[in-house]
């Protein structure tokens, strides 16, 4: 593990070349150090934020830009403000990984309007990706692995299969990504061959301005 001592730290990936790396932004500590356990650390990076990110399209450039947290995302880049040439882009896919409530959707919003203004070509590009994080775990009699749920109707609909049915069954909220357990959190949300994840373009960031933040 690589560690970049600054207000934000940046677990990066194996310093050796690899034809593929990503970058995990995620919201804080714990869940910095639940997806580092369970990451492939010779392609895949991460990086946490500190608190709910700035809104960049109500904040000032100049408030945007001596913001610490966006300095360092844009150090662990390497593509500078706008990004202008991708060549210097250090990962080939950025990856939003946020729990699925409230809190960790509004941080998407944010994050993405981010990137809309300050970085459009890495959206451009299809570089951006936001990856679905399960809200429940239910455990069914007679199924030996747990089923997840991704949103409350999502939850209701597999309940309501169980009980026509008539199997018992039970469930559990996750409290945030730590909560997942490892092997869970790296099945659903970092291993590659397994998660589920959607590109995230300009005509989403557009959507999140119309919530939370004006045209600009």
């Amino acid at each position: 593990m690589t560690f970049i001592t600054q207000k934000t730290k940046l677990i990066d990936c194996s310093p050796t070349e690899q034809p593929y790396r990503e970058l995990f932004i995620v919201e804080g500590d714990s869940a910095s150090k639940a997806v580092a356990r369970v990451r492939d650390q010779r392609f895949q990076a991460v990086l946490p934020m500190q608190g709910k990110p700035m809104n960049a399209t109500k904040a000032s450039d100049a408030a945007v830009r001596k913001n610490q947290w966006y300095a360092a995302l844009i150090d662990a880049l390497g593509t500078g403000w706008h990004a202008e040439d991708l060549a210097d882009l250090r990962y080939d896919r950025i990856l939003f990984l946020f729990d699925p409530d409230a809190d960790g959707i509004h941080c998407g919003a944010l994050m993405l309007m981010f990137f809309d203004v300050y970085l459009r070509p890495l959206l451009d590009a299809d570089r951006v990706s936001l990856v679905k994080s399960p809200l429940f775990e239910i455990r069914a009699r007679g199924y030996a692995d747990a089923l997840h749920a991704y949103s409350e109707d999502h939850l209701q609909r597999i309940r309501t299969v169980l009980d026509e049915k008539n199997i018992a069954h039970r469930h559990q909220r996750f409290r945030g990504l730590a909560s997942l357990g490892e092997t869970t959190l790296k099945e659903l949300c970092v291993d590659p061959n397994s998660r589920t994840a959607y590109l995230l373009r300009h005509s989403d960031a557009l959507a999140a301005r119309s919530v939370f933040g004006p045209q600009r």
